[in-house]
């Protein structure tokens, strides 16, 4: 039976080469979520001020941790991971054959989406010539409700400033991890100035754009809080700033 696969997506594994390495140790030093607990979530790479390189679910395995991620940056995010590997014996690659798949109802085996419900659900399988590509029907039901994602939308834009929290992107109860301490002043200061906000084309602002979806009508601009309408939002996010 066809199954609905995101082709935009691609996982990169995580595996061990020794039993005295620790493949989610590893990940929890780097990533602004917490990887130790329940999976699959929502977490970030970001750089040492705080700003978004990648973004991508973590998902177990039964040899370590999957990384759901855009297969466009693919390469540049185990490039990037791999810096930081050094000597450890941690293989970071590609798996071909496992695809990301998605649909808006429950599907026996599939997660619900970590950062909102009404996302829909996800689950990760093998692949085969048979699978039909969701990526339309994702980016369409994304962007109705609000969520940016990618490094289009959210690349060199501030972690809090994309919505991490609202969505469950990080967590204030790990450990250290790269870019921790400029975001972690910004939560204790609630000092969060500008958003990454889903509008209309139309009155987008050009200038403060960060990618732009004719077929759908919409953009994703980086807005001041100071200037955004609470009417205007999707419920989780309206809700977030009026509390």
């Amino acid at each position: 039976m066809p199954q609905p696969r995101l082709f935009s997506r691609a996982l990169i594994r995580f595996e061990a080469q020794s039993e005295d390495e620790d493949v989610v140790g590893f990940l929890q030093g780097l990533v602004t979520n917490d990887v130790t607990g329940p999976l699959p979530v929502w977490a970030g790479l970001l750089s040492a001020q705080g700003k978004t390189l990648f973004d991508f679910m973590v998902w177990p395995s039964q040899t370590g941790l999957l990384l759901d991620c855009e297969a466009d940056a693919a390469d540049d995010l185990i490039k990037r991971l791999s810096l930081y590997r050094l000597r450890r014996k941690i293989t970071i690659e590609r798996d071909p054959a496992l695809g990301v798949f998605w649909q808006r109802d429950p599907h026996e085996g599939a997660s619900a989406d970590p950062r909102l419900p009404e996302l829909g659900w996800r689950w990760i399988g093998p692949i085969s010539d048979d699978d039909q590509p969701a990526d339309d029907a994702w980016l369409a039901h994304r962007l109705s409700l609000g969520v940016p994602e990618g490094s289009a939308e959210l690349g060199d834009i501030l972690w809090l400033e994309t919505n991490a929290t609202e969505l469950h992107g990080v967590s204030f109860a790990k450990g250290c991890y790269v870019g921790q301490e400029n975001t972690a002043r910004m939560n204790w200061r609630q000092k969060v100035n500008r958003r990454l906000v889903v509008v209309p084309l139309s009155s987008s602002a050009e200038k403060r754009r960060k990618a732009a979806y004719p077929a759908q009508d919409l953009a994703v601009d980086h807005l001041r809080v100071e200037d955004l309408d609470p009417s205007q939002l999707p419920a989780w996010q309206a809700a977030a700033l009026q509390g």
